[in-house]
């Protein structure tokens, strides 16, 4: 098999088919979101950008984009092009945000307030581009008589799990955001007739027969993650890089949470 015979089963037909994630793409895409996440952090820390509350809560918005945003695609507003479905978007939405970002720390003396305000912008368009086409979408708000129970007492776990165990404690914002993902998957597949696109969760959703093994397995490595972080953090410099690390794990729940529930939502 040639490498453009490679490239088109593993990284073209899944997008152009909607096949979902493959153990080589999976594998592949980890590799970029590694090094890419090494590159901003060093461009940052270059920058003298420090990872504190207000940076955190500037990056919600572009969050939200890029989630709603994948949600548009799935509802026929947006094209669905390689750069509008995963994993294209997150490259897309990431460029977009170091992009605001670069300017924003450049030309402006409270930039963390504009970087803020132009996200919510962006959001604000996938917003209107959302009411001038409600024919395309058939909401299901039905889906909160499942969601809101079931995060409910999610949540109601987590904060449980972070009065006995130090490391949920003191990253109990990990936990709330994947186990806020896990929700939406639980409710998604068991609930609604989605399926799962990632390798690993949907193996193990075909070996116990629900999506409700998300849980355990979004606490698993979540605890083996954080585990070996504080086991190889030695000096001030490597904790600011595991603090932007948690960052990213934290986009990583919140985002496809989000995409998921707006997802449900529309009814698409």
């Amino acid at each position: 098999m040639s490498i453009g015979e490679v490239f088109q089963r593993y990284f073209i037909d899944p997008i152009r088919y909607n096949q979902g994630y493959n153990i080589v793409n999976t594998l592949t895409y980890a590799i970029i979101l590694g090094l890419a996440a090494l590159a901003v952090y060093k461009v940052l820390k270059k920058l003298g950008i420090k990872y504190d509350n207000a940076f955190f809560r500037a990056l919600i918005p572009y969050m939200i984009l890029g989630a709603f945003g994948r949600a548009l695609t799935d509802a026929t507003i947006i094209p669905r092009t390689y750069l509008t479905v995963t994993p294209g978007i997150y490259f897309l939405v990431f460029a977009i945000t170091f992009l605001a970002l670069l300017i924003t720390h450049r030309l402006f003396e409270d930039w963390r307030k504009v970087f803020l305000y132009f996200g919510w912008a962006l959001v604000g368009g996938e917003v209107l581009l959302l009411l001038f086409n409600l024919d395309k979408v058939r909401f299901n708000f039905e889906v909160l008589k499942y969601f809101i129970p079931f995060v409910s007492l999610a949540l109601a776990v987590v904060y449980l799990l972070s009065k006995r165990i130090t490391l949920v404690r003191d990253n109990s914002y990990l936990f709330y955001a994947h186990f806020y993902d896990a929700t939406t998957t639980f409710v998604g597949v068991d609930f609604l007739g989605y399926w799962e696109q990632h390798v690993l969760p949907r193996y193990l959703m075909n070996l116990t027969g629900t999506a409700a093994v998300m849980y355990l397995l979004k606490f698993s490595v979540l605890m083996i993650a954080l585990y070996l972080m504080e086991e190889l953090q030695e000096s001030e410099s490597e904790k600011e890089l595991m603090d932007f690390i948690k960052m990213v794990m934290f986009i990583l729940g919140f985002a496809p949470g989000t995409r998921n529930l707006l997802r449900m939502l529309m009814g698409v």
